[in-house]
């Protein structure tokens, strides 16, 4: 049986919106509940999406890689890549800026991606070979030159004197949204160099971006293309055009 990928995932994304949002900026949803896989601190409200994930999920015999609990291997061909709630932090503080998002591949072939704001509606899309669209409409970057770009800059100190080279910088806490920011123009580039996102963070963001029109590489400027987990950490670059991405690779390899 072949499955509309854009209906399931959007159905998905409204479920647990519905589920987690009574729970939007109060203390119960960022209560600690444990650890993920990774290591880091499992919130409450990142317990209850991802078990409405697994659970919708898990009946379509594919194998799922999700943030907290790893993987979930049904011996499928096909691998959707989770994260639930990509910034829970600002979800749990009462900060609206947070988003699902969700990666499907084939093998390691991509198939389909999409990232939903819940507060705003806003349902990326990315569709290997034709395009990137939000709410149905086709988008693309938008290249600007870099003392005119706004970009997306996370570091624990590596290449800080970028900031003195764009415009703006912009640290939103959910490198997901601030991909798809990126797909649609608002940003110029989203570098994240403190060797800490994983996959299930970036993955359907990298996509949008390259259907985009945009690129995305690792910090040595090598295509980006990271195994399909939740506990691997990284770093990644993705930029509107090749002349601001050179600036920055020039200023992160310093």
């Amino acid at each position: 049986m072949e499955i509309s990928w854009n209906e399931v995932v959007f159905s998905l994304a409204k479920d647990v919106e519905r589920a987690v949002m009574p729970l939007f900026g109060k203390p119960e949803g960022g209560r600690e509940v444990g650890k993920n896989v990774s290591g880091d601190v499992t919130k409450y409200v990142d317990k209850v999406a991802e078990d409405i994930v697994v659970k919708r999920l898990e009946p379509l015999g594919i194998n799922i890689v999700s943030e907290e609990i790893g993987l979930v291997d049904q011996g499928s061909d096909l691998t959707a890549v989770v994260d639930p709630i990509d910034g829970s932090y600002n979800f749990s503080s009462g900060i609206p800026i947070f988003a699902f998002s969700f990666a499907l591949f084939k093998g390691k072939k991509p198939v389909y991606s999409a990232i939903y704001e819940f507060l705003l509606g806003n349902y990326y899309e990315a569709i290997p070979g034709n395009g990137a669209y939000l709410n149905g409409r086709r988008i693309h970057v938008v290249p600007r030159e870099p003392e005119k770009a706004a970009i997306s800059f996370y570091t624990r100190g590596v290449g800080v004197s970028i900031i003195e080279r764009v415009k703006r910088i912009r640290v939103l806490g959910a490198i997901a949204v601030e991909l798809a920011y990126l797909a649609r123009g608002s940003l110029q580039a989203a570098v994240d160099v403190r060797n800490y996102v994983r996959p299930t963070d970036v993955l359907a963001g990298a996509l949008l971006v390259r259907e985009a029109g945009g690129i995305v590489v690792d910090e040595n400027g090598k295509e980006f293309d990271p195994a399909l987990s939740a506990e691997d950490k990284m770093n990644i670059i993705a930029s509107s055009d090749e002349r601001l991405l050179e600036l920055i690779l020039e200023e992160v390899k310093r």
